[in-house]
């Protein structure tokens, strides 16, 4: 394949040119690198390099202005606007660069489209008091100061425009204009040739540069096709057909004859491929498949910029040389979500930070590896202490003096200036630099330093322009100018795979083109309309619209195609889910004009994706975990662990045999276990004293008006400092209130009726040996019983229970279901074995009933386990615990531990019916 640049340079060779005295003009600076490189292989002896440059290079060089980006463009528009505003009127800058960044793109079109500014924008005034009529012989003051707003914008343009050329410095449009203005009087003293090399969709500022340029012996070659530039229905010749038929040149001149080589012979694959990522795992496959030879002359050209990371992590061993032309965007980098979480945090202003915003600054990896990992250790502290909100003298008090000087400046109390908040950054920049190795952390060195940069120029466009007061707007301004910043990578630049946006293939020609996201919406574009010009006043005044702006990405998207032997297209295949794509015009238009040696294969890539086997687990018993049943034995199995065992014996095996538990996180409304716990120990701090003595009425009083203090010790004590006054916190704080109030009236009530109570335990650890006969290891059963006491000369074994409870939940008909049975029968269990272990070798010498007390339903009072007869036989209950019942249901229970220590018995998950079904 002979490339376009080639071809050109030989043409210039047979016309007798004197190539190093020639000045080249390209779209881009990546353009003139490859014509270096060519002229390089083209030439056999040595020369002086010709001069290189690109149109907006080219622009500068006549104008004399030095082009200024968008950001420091808003900041001198602002310091103009300020200047032609009555004070009062004026706006702040943050709401002022909501629309004045449009009006500058704006700007940018009308110059570098050379419409004459006075009389666009009163066409434009004129448009805007059409739209906004008025009934009412008066005009409100709100459409008054609107209309008045556009009748300004040529007073605004005229400022902006002298207040820049004072200074020799100018946006985009304003040097192109200024260039059209001066090219006559520099193609007059310029007797060096001109050659344009490769342009396609210009300005009628840069048609009217090289129209001129033309005029003084320079050459412009276009690079088009025979196939397009005859179809006159076809975009891709759209605007050298306009130029062949408008340019004054080409009067005198024919037009350059087109190349003929997108007839040729290709092969074209067309493949869908669901989501982004799919689609760059398979461009790894066809780089895998592709000789080194084949790699050299290869292009992956990114249709959706947004994919190169995924890219990079998806390229294949084979790829041993790799140029990137895009650079990598500072917004992948770890810490761009650092800064923009810092940012959040300072514009809050607040002197407390939420536990969510420090964890996940704390968690950033830069701040993990410049603690060495201390930070993992702090978020962990901050769960477990149930830290809601927190102090920034907290904070730091977690690390050492050498994290501290680091953390100090990731939390700013109270409100601070933008200047200080840059100065902030920076010597936040510094310290991790500082915690940083060069050997093992040079990217993020690199990224550390390009950030610095941009704290840079922020500090010194809040010095020069003293317009930014919020932090909101300099926020806004750091994510224009990290946005710009990239991290450029160093390879060799004409060897191996060439990665590249659409735009960097401008001028540029390989033998395969892997091309993806060539989806609608991406390529092409689609229409946006980030514009105060109307649709129709810009087809009035030749500016370009989206169907300018479509054969723009048609061009390159055909010109990708013309030399190419092997073609990759991707598109998107996923058009179902919310983010799926649709397949581009371009590739419905390819398939249409299929031409005659054009072999285009289109297919459907799904990726393999395994079948997932829904079947319930079973873990087999191995000796180690034999072992660990041993150690649990021994230990003591609690009435949880048991009952978790008979809802589901593999959950058994992740908590208990495993150790494995819910991951400890944050309480921002009050679980309802802690709810529980906080009744628990309130109750447990009135009773815990009363061991071996009678309630009274007067403690109960007593104990009803302590309970307002005592709940808010113990949320304290188990939740975090969090004041209870607000939210849901507030709403479950009165429940557990009512609860405890509710429970002690009742009790209250008890007395009075003449009932007499002994407290005999509260909150007792229990733990009792168990002789099982079949087991050669001992086996204990423990566990925390709420409360014992004796009732008018009965003993009860009761539970607490915050949930709501009813009487035939604690009602046993079936002994063989009880450790089958979670729904039924896991409360009767558990209160049997409390009682298990209170009266093992002991005889009270009184009756003893076992039973729940539930919160949720205390006018049912005490629930008591009954032993029933099944239906149709009288159905009599018995509730004393007698030694019948407890042989009964000791034999239950060591027949379930049995169950649980027998190696051949595995632990198989059980379905979990729930209000969904199963799971």
């Amino acid at each position: 394949m002979i490339s376009f640049i080639s071809e050109i340079l030989q043409k210039l060779h047979n016309q007798g040119e004197t190539l190093s005295e020639i000045s080249f003009i390209l779209p881009s600076k990546r353009a003139g690198s490859f014509l270096r490189k060519e002229l390089s292989t083209s030439i056999n002896q040595p020369v002086f390099s010709p001069t290189i440059l690109s149109i907006e290079e080219f622009s500068e060089n006549i104008s004399g202005l030095k082009t200024i980006d968008a950001t420091t463009s808003l900041f001198e528009f602002y310091s103009v606007y300020l200047e032609l505003t009555p004070k009062e009127q004026t706006e702040d800058f943050e709401s002022f660069s909501n629309w004045a960044q449009t009006l500058l793109h704006d700007f940018n079109e009308i110059d570098r489209y050379l419409i004459p500014p006075d009389s666009i924008f009163n066409y434009l005034s004129e448009i805007q008091d059409i739209n906004h009529w008025y009934l009412q012989p008066e005009k409100s003051n709100l459409v008054k100061n609107y209309l008045q707003f556009w009748k300004k914008l040529p007073q605004y343009y005229k400022s902006l425009k002298n207040n820049l050329l004072e200074k020799n410095q100018g946006y985009q449009g304003l040097v192109y204009r200024q260039a059209s203005e001066k090219i006559e009087e520099y193609a007059q003293d310029n007797s060096q040739k001109h050659i344009f090399i490769g342009f396609n969709a210009l300005n009628a500022a840069e048609q009217l540069i090289i129209q001129k340029m033309l005029e003084f012996n320079s050459q412009i070659f276009w690079d088009i096709d025979e196939v397009h530039f005859q179809d006159w229905d076809h975009d891709v010749s759209l605007f050298m057909r306009e130029y062949e038929k408008t340019w004054k040149y080409y009067i005198e001149h024919d037009f350059e004859k087109p190349s003929a080589h997108f007839n040729a012979e290709k092969d074209i694959e067309i493949i869908g491929i669901p989501k982004s990522i799919g689609q760059a795992k398979y461009v790894g496959e066809i780089l895998d498949n592709l000789s080194q030879e084949q790699l050299n002359a290869t292009a992956l050209v990114l249709g959706d910029e947004g994919l190169l990371l995924p890219m990079l992590n998806s390229l294949p061993p084979t790829v041993e040389a790799l140029n990137i032309t895009m650079g990598y965007p500072l917004k992948y980098s770890p810490f761009a979500s650092l800064f923009e979480k810092l940012f959040e945090i300072l514009k809050l202003e607040k002197n407390q930070f939420y536990y969510k915003d420090v964890v996940s600054i704390l968690s950033n990896p830069i701040i993990q590896k410049a603690t060495k990992n201390k930070s993992d250790e702090v978020i962990g502290r901050i769960k477990k202490n149930n830290l809601l909100y927190l102090s920034k003298k907290q904070i730091m008090d977690f690390f050492t003096a050498e994290g501290r000087s680091m953390i100090s400046h990731c939390f700013i109390e109270g409100k601070i200036a933008p200047l200080q908040i840059l100065q902030n950054f920076n010597e936040l920049i510094l310290k991790i630099r500082g915690l940083l190795q060069e050997d093992t952390d040079e990217l993020n060195l690199e990224f550390l330093y390009h950030y610095h940069k941009v704290m840079e120029q922020l500090t010194e466009l809040v010095k020069k322009y003293p317009h930014l007061k919020t932090t909101a707007s300099l926020q806004n301004f750091y994510k224009e100018l990290s946005s710009l910043q990239t991290l450029d990578f160093q390879g060799k630049p004409f060897q191996g795979l060439q990665l590249m946006g659409m735009l960097e293939s401008r001028v540029l020609d390989f033998e395969t083109v892997i091309l993806t996201s060539v989806d609608e919406g991406t390529l092409p574009a689609g229409k946006s309309n980030n514009s105060f010009i109307p649709y129709e006043l810009k087809k009035a005044y030749n500016l370009p619209t989206y169907k300018e702006k479509d054969a723009v990405y048609t061009y390159h998207f055909y010109h990708l195609l013309q030399r190419a032997k092997k073609v990759y297209l991707l598109h998107n295949s996923d058009t179902d889910s919310q983010m799926g794509g649709e397949k581009s015009r371009f590739l419905i238009q390819l398939e249409i004009e299929k031409h005659a040696f054009h072999n285009i294969k289109n297919s459907v890539v799904v990726p393999d994706v395994p079948i997932i086997d829904n079947r319930l687990q079973s873990v087999q018993k191995t000796p180690e975990i034999l072992e660990k049943l041993k150690t649990l034995a021994e230990k003591g199995f609690s009435p949880s662990s048991l009952t978790t065992y008979i809802r589901n014996p593999l959950d058994f095996y992740i908590q208990y045999v495993l150790g494995i538990r819910d991951k400890e996180e944050v309480e921002e409304t009050v679980a309802h276990n802690t709810l529980g716990t906080v009744v628990h120990e309130t109750l447990e701090a009135f009773y815990k004293p009363l061991e071996g003595k009678h309630l009274s009425i007067e403690l109960l009083e007593e104990f009803i008006r302590k309970t307002p203090e005592e709940v808010i010790k113990k949320f304290k004590a188990n939740y975090s400092e969090v004041p209870l006054s607000t939210g849901k916190n507030l709403l479950i704080f009165e429940v557990v209130k009512r609860y405890v109030t509710n429970f002690l009236k009742t009790e209250l009530e008890e007395l009075r009726f003449g009932k007499k109570i002994e407290i005999r335990e509260i909150e007792t650890n229990l733990k009792t040996p168990l002789v099982i006969k079949e087991l050669d290891f001992p086996v204990n059963i423990r566990g925390n019983v709420d409360r014992v006491d004796v009732t008018d000369g009965i003993l009860r074994i009761i539970d607490y229970k915050t949930g709501k409870v009813l009487q035939n939940q604690l009602e046993i008909t079936d002994w063989d279901l009880l450790t089958s049975d979670y729904d039924h029968y896991a409360k009767p269990f558990q209160v049997l074995m409390y009682a298990t272990m209170l009266l093992q070798d002991k005889n009270p010498g009184l009756a003893v009933e076992a039973g729940v007390i539930s919160f949720k339903n205390l006018k049912a009072g005490f629930l008591k386990f009954a032993e029933k007869d099944k239906p149709g036989r009288g159905a009599i209950k018995k509730t004393a615990l007698d030694d019948v019942i407890l042989e009964k249901f000791k034999e239950q229970l060591e027949k379930l531990i049995l169950e649980i220590c027998d190696p051949e018995i595995a632990f198989n998950e059980k379905e979990i019916k729930t209000a969904y079904g199963a799971y």
